[in-house]
């Protein structure tokens, strides 16, 4: 019997040592479902929102980039434009010139004439706008002479015959020769 009891302990002990050994084995299996559910439940949804959140960033840094681009070449196209017109417009203005300068050399002193003949009623204008922004005009005379608008137009053509000898002192051009000398021809 003690060696029935001996043995039927051993059998007990190596009965608890497999049940130990299956529980063991049984919680390694639920340690690694566990794992695989978290897997499942938190990490792939982790990674998937991750990689997401990637591609955005991605695709917003390539149109940040893009709209960069167009803007440098909309501002690019912009100033090109805004050069060539410029260079244009001062072509325009030096051909303009040098038409000018040519028909000025081909017709001489007559060019410059007639410039003189085109000018005087913008002087004459200029020298009558005072007296057009008048309200009240009073002329007193202490002799014979005109008096009213007969004095007032002789004055503004006295102005206007000075003009010719203030050209001549400012620019060394002599009008009065110029003008003379195209009447002749």
């Amino acid at each position: 019997l003690a060696i029935a009891s001996q043995g039927l302990k051993e059998e007990e002990g190596t009965l608890k040592v497999v049940e130990r050994k299956k529980m063991i084995e049984v919680e390694k299996e639920e340690v690694q479902r566990r794992e695989k559910e978290l897997a499942v439940q938190v990490r792939l949804p982790a990674d998937a929102e991750r990689k997401k959140l990637e591609v955005l960033a991605e695709a917003t840094k390539k149109e940040v980039i893009i709209r960069s681009e167009a803007e440098r070449d909309s501002v690019t196209a912009r100033a090109e434009a805004d050069a060539q017109a410029i260079a244009q417009k001062g072509q325009a203005d030096a051909d303009q010139m040098q038409l000018k300068a040519e028909a000025l050399q081909q017709y001489g002193r007559a060019a410059v004439a007639d410039m003189v003949f085109q000018t005087l009623p913008k002087v004459a204008a200029e020298v009558a706008t005072p007296l057009s922004q008048m309200d009240k005009l009073v002329m007193i005379s202490s002799d014979d002479s005109e008096v009213g608008a007969a004095q007032l137009t002789g004055e503004v053509i006295d102005i206007i015959t000075q003009m010719p000898g203030l050209v001549n002192k400012l620019t060394g051009v002599d009008m009065n020769a110029i003008v003379k000398e195209s009447m002749k021809k």
